[in-house]
């Protein structure tokens, strides 16, 4: 293993890492992120993501052959941080990780996105939980979509620390744009040859899911965990479905599980010869 940068005390490198996870406009003006996980970690470096730092436990007595492995790869720096910080940056209830990754950025723009016949697209509209994010991302790999689009201007962060871990791995899978509007978005479907169809989501759709055709270039939108969808996108949408529950039921379903269930309607239909 190459020569590593050595960190024992909380440093200015330290509290870097650290700024990494608790502060979103840091994060994005630094333009990286830390990774916390084996599958994360994997799944960025398997996916092609830029790797800027690999962080491992260096009081640890032998490392795996999974770490030993990733550290061996050529241009990546590497840094021996003492176990207790590490344990910091885990975030793992005072279990200090093996190795952790710091990983730049990508930047994606929604005018990178193109759709296509069967083009299937995930927008979550102004979500407040990371968790919950990083949930639907997950969900949006599981099914088949082509992309997640994250409205909102302060919406939810896809590379905070929580929605990273939520998403097991699938950040890295899945193209992840953000948008500040529905209508920029909407703007976006317009101008493409293969127009998506924008489904919107909410108990009080005048149909079911099960009822709308998702099997073309379609758009699912799924709202605020509390508010529903805006008022925006109810004007754009071109259908609003409703997912249908008991009348026994005490509740809706949160964002992540209402998605999740549009999504396996897809891809459902989409499987039916």
């Amino acid at each position: 293993m190459a020569k590593s940068l050595r960190v024992s005390v909380r440093n200015a490198k330290f509290q870097q890492w650290e700024t990494l996870l608790r502060n979103r406009t840091k994060r994005h003006r630094a333009g990286s992120f830390l990774v916390q996980g084996v599958r994360p970690v994997t799944m960025a470096v398997e996916h092609g993501w830029t790797v800027q730092t690999l962080l491992y436990d260096a009081d640890r007595p032998r490392l795996s052959e999974w770490a030993r492995g990733l550290l061996d790869a050529p241009h990546t720096e590497r840094a021996a941080v003492a176990s207790d910080l590490m344990a910091e940056l885990g975030d793992k209830d005072g279990e200090a990780p093996e190795l952790l990754a710091q990983v730049a950025i990508p930047t994606r723009r929604l005018s990178q996105l193109e759709s296509r016949p069967g083009w299937l697209g995930l927008v979550v509209d102004r979500p407040t939980s990371p968790g919950n994010l990083g949930s639907l991302i997950r969900s949006a790999d599981a099914f088949g979509a082509d992309a997640v689009v994250v409205t909102g201007r302060n919406a939810a962060d896809p590379y905070d620390p929580k929605a990273v871990r939520a998403s097991t791995g699938s950040l890295f899978a899945i193209p992840v744009v953000n948008a500040a509007s529905a209508h920029e978005v909407a703007e976006w479907a317009a101008k493409q040859a293969h127009r998506p169809s924008v489904i919107g989501t909410d108990e009080h759709g005048e149909r079911t899911l099960a009822g709308h055709d998702l099997r073309g270039a379609t758009l699912l939108v799924i709202g605020n965990e509390t508010e529903g969808m805006s008022k925006a996108w109810t004007e754009l949408a071109d259908a609003v479905a409703r997912i249908p529950m008991s009348p026994k039921a005490a509740t809706s379903l949160n964002a992540a599980n209402a998605g999740t269930v549009a999504l396996y309607e897809a891809a459902r239909q989409r499987s039916e010869p």
